[in-house]
């Protein structure tokens, strides 16, 4: 019987033939994601559900969906897919990462040139007849300074478009290696000094705890007088009220955003206000780009649901249906590795390297790799998946490297994942055990035997008394549960870490109280996907 397919949002006919040609049953009815209860009601008839982002597919959605296997969104966000619910239930969510990033870009620089020539309220103003000449004072770009906010695939792309308006870019961009700026044309400098120096800032960073409100009301304030701001990516990067007063104010001469905190945007403090360029979240909208996003998920979720291939999987690696039974848990601690260097490191990464042991090293090394690196890189930018993870990788100068050896130790195989920067080296490594599940067994060159859990906190100290008393108080004083309590150390009175594997995410405040306590060297809490 062939897979069926719901297409529950506007996909282009041409991307509705791709399944039909390769011979999936598939029902084209685009309007149908705006009703969630009728979504809700047919959802478990189909295999496959291919969206952009009107169908939100909540964690009801997928419990209904009993037949699903793979969600696709034709587009880069997967902000309306719950992807913790899907993976929990073995659904599979593939993205289109590149599909539309020049269009996006284009879109920065098309709102960046509307602001600064006040091109929206000239052409309102001459539609009814005024011909207010003198009133529309506009700005060059030519010789201006651009500020980029985030400098990865979107924002790259932006820096060559400016540098072709003859403008001088900074950019600010805590993964961005200074040979890959170099490469760029572009200066890689601090927040601080983008702010105090920038005519235009442009943002170009996915929502993160660490991105969320980055030009808040105080990093507003640093920037310069008559500056311009645009935001083409997502909604909750800016303070909107603060903006809005400097904006009243004269300090911001202008602002063009694409993105709101809150959508659809019916009402927002920035709307009517003069010199604002404001769209109705247009970024990846050209005929090009849907196009694009289109045709290429319905080849990705054609091609899983007929031989098992996965590609652009958000939350599942890109490997063949024979190699996934025996290379998943390896994969796994390949991605958790990644992962705990990824968190515990705030400057540019220079180089990955990944070194595999025993059974590991007879492995699919590239899709560990991806794994791992994705793992690396997710903690900034949380799109990131395994097939789009290299490709960032080498675009931001991470040159990653993998060595294999036979069997040297006490375990069949292991994997060993060293990140370097400018300031240091920082490895962990890990195995699988043989009940599948994966352990990390060293860290800091500190031989461990820790269980890996969603929510962790890990520690460094002086090995002195009063650590476990310490961590144990503070914990049950404050209802952390501790499922798992790992120590190790180099010796008597040298150095030592503690890995706690907790059933709850850790509050800051618990962070805090560690810190002051003065027992610790760092105290880092730590989140991994489900295990």
């Amino acid at each position: 019987m062939a897979p069926r397919v719901l297409v529950s949002d506007k996909l282009s006919e041409t991307a509705v033939q791709i399944f039909r040609d390769r011979g999936i049953d598939v029902d084209f009815q685009p309007d149908l994601g705006k009703d969630k209860d009728k979504l809700l009601e047919v959802i478990g008839q189909y295999d496959g559900l291919a969206i952009r982002s009107a169908t939100k597919v909540t964690e009801k959605i997928i419990e209904a969906a009993t037949n699903l296997k793979v969600v696709g969104r034709a587009g880069i966000g997967v902000d309306n897919v719950d992807i913790n619910a899907a993976s929990k239930k073995g659904i599979i969510v593939m993205n289109t990462p590149f599909g539309n990033s020049i269009t996006t870009a284009e879109h920065a620089i098309s709102m960046m040139m509307a602001v600064a020539r006040q091109i929206p309220e000239a052409n309102t103003s001459t539609h009814a007849g005024k011909w207010e000449k003198s009133r529309f004072m506009g700005v060059e770009v030519t010789g201006k300074t651009l500020g980029l906010i985030g400098c990865g695939n979107i924002g790259s792309i932006v820096a060559d478009r400016a540098l072709g308006l003859r403008m001088k870019v900074l950019a600010y961009d805590p993964f961005l290696s200074e040979e890959r700026a170099d490469k760029l044309g572009v200066h890689k400098v601090e927040l601080d000094e983008l702010l105090k120096r920038a005519d235009f800032i442009t943002l170009h960073v996915p929502m993160t705890e660490k991105t969320a409100n980055i030009l808040s009301a105080e990093n507003l304030a640093k920037t310069k007088k008559g500056v311009r701001i645009v935001n083409c990516a997502r909604g909750g990067l800016v303070d909107e009220t603060a903006l809005a007063e400097l904006l009243k104010s004269g300090h911001v001469a202008g602002a063009a955003f694409d993105v709101f905190a809150e959508e659809p945007a019916k009402e927002n403090v920035l709307f009517n206000l003069p010199n604002v360029v404001v769209t109705p979240h247009l970024g990846a909208s050209t005929t090009e780009a849907q196009e694009n996003v289109a045709l290429q998920v319905a080849e990705q979720m054609s091609d899983y649901l007929l031989t098992g291939a996965v590609t652009n999987a958000i939350n599942m690696p890109s490997i063949t249906a024979e190699e996934a039974k025996v290379m998943g848990p390896w994969i796994a601690l390949a991605g958790h590795l990644g992962a705990f260097v990824g968190q515990m490191t705030d400057e540019p990464i220079k180089a990955i390297n990944i070194l595999y042991d025993g059974v590991a090293a007879d492995m699919n090394t590239a899709a560990l790799n991806a794994s791992a690196i994705a793992g690396v890189l997710k903690p900034a930018n949380p799109e990131i998946n395994m097939v789009s993870a290299p490709v960032v990788a080498k675009e931001r100068g991470i040159k990653a490297s993998t060595t294999t050896q036979g069997k040297s130790g006490t375990f069949d195989g292991y994997i060993k994942l060293t990140v370097v920067t400018d300031k240091r080296e920082r490895s962990i490594a890990g195995t699988v055990f043989s009940d599948g599940k994966p352990r990390f067994i060293q860290i800091k060159g500190i031989n461990i035997d820790a269980e890996i859990g969603e929510h962790m906190l890990y520690t460094t100290n002086k090995d002195v008394p009063g650590i476990i008393g310490a961590l144990g108080a503070t914990m049950g004083a404050h209802g952390v549960n501790i499922a798992n309590f790992t120590l190790g150390r180099t010796g008597i009175g040298e150095s030592a870490i503690a890995l706690l594997y907790l059933d709850q995410p850790i509050p800051e405040p618990v962070v805090e109280e560690l810190k002051k306590t003065g027992l610790f060297q760092s105290v880092r809490p730590l989140e991994f996907d489900a295990v």
